[in-house]
């Protein structure tokens, strides 16, 4: 193996055994890291278990001359976590990088929303999330320098439909991310968020049955899940120093920087308000500055570069 970007460093990828996980968890071992590879093997709704698709990829990042271990722990167990960044440690000695990647789908629309629905989406996605990072976060301290790499999605930096669990624990992830890295920041702990577009078993159900349809799928097998893995790289990598707390976006072979909510506009009246007075003024003031309700696709509406 070829001296990389993250040479020497031990990296957990949660949800590594296929699609954007597994091409983060190769990515990073053929830049020099060492990789512990978790997932269970579930069904994309979470259901069941296969410890075959994440030994196959450790076994695959051995062939390539690095080293790897597999884990099939279910990450929203907070002992379950604890005992993985264990396993990291005992076997390499050490732990640098935590990718948050792991997550299932339950789409409804959301007046149809099961409560079980809501609450395994977030269990997953967040809970599993904190359980991980919470894990991690001692020996980070410890050893003044760590790296978390969370994935989130532009269902929720944007917006979709019947994904309320997918973009309530998404959201919840930026500001899980955003805290880490004002709470850790003088340890030397960096913590940023990608929102990766890919071709994955989690999109691969969209219809096609319209030539347009057809098209956007079409659109969407040009991302592949290998091209976020260089930014994650990157990101866990020291050369990415004094970069944190931010988000990121990856499409195809484009990078893009989000922007954070600030204050766009502002009303004051030294008399204050009543509800009356803010009927009289508030869509005046505020109405061209307005977030619409777009989805992802009206916001990224040109074709992947």
């Amino acid at each position: 193996m070829t001296e990389g970007i993250v040479s020497g460093k031990v990296a957990i990828v949660t949800g590594a055994a296929r699609g954007i996980g597994r091409g983060i968890a190769l990515g990073l071992a053929q830049e020099g890291a060492k990789v512990v590879v978790c997932d269970i093997g579930a069904s994309l709704q979470g259901a069941g278990s296969d410890a075959g698709p994440a030994q196959q990829v450790a076994d695959e990042i051995k062939q390539a001359g690095s080293d790897a271990i597999a884990s099939t722990l279910s990450i929203a167990e907070p002992k379950n976590a604890d005992a993985i960044v264990k396993t990291a440690v005992d076997t390499f000695g050490r732990v640098d990088i935590l990718v948050n990647n792991a997550g299932i789908l339950r789409d409804a629309i959301f007046h149809r929303m099961s409560h079980k629905d809501w609450q395994d989406v977030l269990d997953v996605h967040l809970n599993g999330s904190f359980n991980m990072s919470r894990a991690c976060a001692t020996h980070f301290r410890e050893q003044s320098s760590g790296a978390f790499v969370h994935m989130t999605s532009t269902s929720a930096l944007v917006g979709n439909f019947g994904q309320a669990n997918y973009m309530a624990a998404k959201f919840g992830i930026v500001g899980l991310s955003r805290a880490i890295a004002l709470d850790m920041q003088r340890f030397k702990v960096r913590s940023n968020c990608i929102a990766p577009f890919a071709w994955t078993r989690m999109i691969d159900s969209i219809p096609a049955e319209t030539e347009e349809e057809k098209r956007r799928v079409e659109r969407f097998q040009q991302m592949i899940p290998e091209k976020i893995a260089p930014l994650v790289a990157y990101l866990a990598s020291d050369r990415a120093d004094g970069i944190t707390g931010q988000i990121f976006g990856v499409r195809n072979n484009e990078v893009f920087l989000f922007s954070q909510p600030r204050p766009v506009r502002t009303l004051h009246r030294s008399d204050g308000w009543t509800a009356e007075k803010l009927d009289q003024q508030l869509k005046g003031a505020f109405g061209a500055s307005l977030t619409p309700l777009e989805r992802s696709g009206d916001v990224f509406s040109w074709d992947p570069v």
